[in-house]
Parts: C-alpha cells; structure tokens; sequence
C-alpha cells in the first residue's frame, strides 16, 4: 500500500512556492528504491515529451514508514492548456522494483492558474482559390 499527500491538499502553486507532502508506505517485502519525484509532460497532438525536474529519495530499509518532501516550483514550463498541446505538472511517489506509483496533477503558472490559450481562428479562403 502506498498513499502521497500533499499539504492541506494544495495543487496550485506559483513559481518559487514550496510544494510540500508526505507520503506513507507498508509492504510486506523491502523494496529496492523509493522516491518522490517532480516532473511534466506534454499531452496532446504529436510526440510527447517530459522531464524528471526533482527527485527525493527515501529510505527503503524499512517496510512501513512515512516521510516528509519538499520542492521548490521552478520558474518554467508554465502548466497550460492549448488547442494542440498542454504541459502538466505533476508530484509521484515511486516504487521499485513493480509498477508501484502515484500521481497528483499539479499546476505551477503565476497566480497558480493554469495559462489557458486560446484557439487562433483560421482565415477564410477566398472563394476558388
């Protein structure tokens, strides 16, 4: 069992801010890694792509524990959302070896709102051309 919180349940944050969670694990064996990870990725139209931004390894000698993580939101990519693309944010706590993991959506923009973009109206093509 794993479960990843992340403080008084924000999800929002502006550039800079601390994002700050704890996560909590109880296996029946040890795991060989354990790590908190902040990273994006594009979805959307097109090849996606993604970065690992932050990682926090945690203590896997030990098959029940909690523990505390801190990042610091970066000043780029803005999380936002187009006709074609978006960038999403997101906080994971890792386990290996397995397919262990979870996820929380997160958004990281000024004022902590997600930069929406508009769709761009096509011009019209003049009649027989």
């Amino acid at each position: 069992m794993i479960r990843l919180g992340l403080r008084e349940n924000i999800t929002t944050f502006e550039p800079g801010e601390e994002i700050a969670g704890a996560v909590l694990w109880e296996f029946t064996e040890l795991r060989k890694s354990l790590e908190v990870r902040l990273v994006w990725h594009t979805r959307g139209k097109g090849t996606e792509d993604g970065a690992i931004v932050a990682t926090q390894p945690l203590d896997a000698t030990t098959l029940a524990d909690t523990a505390t993580f801190s990042f610091v939101a970066p000043q780029a990519p803005y999380s936002f959302n187009g006709t074609l693309i978006a960038v999403i944010w997101a906080v994971e706590f890792v386990v290996k070896p397995g397919e262990e993991f979870e996820r929380i959506e997160i958004t990281i923009a000024p004022g902590g709102k997600e930069v929406v973009l508009p769709r761009i109206p096509q011009p019209k093509k003049a009649f027989g051309k």
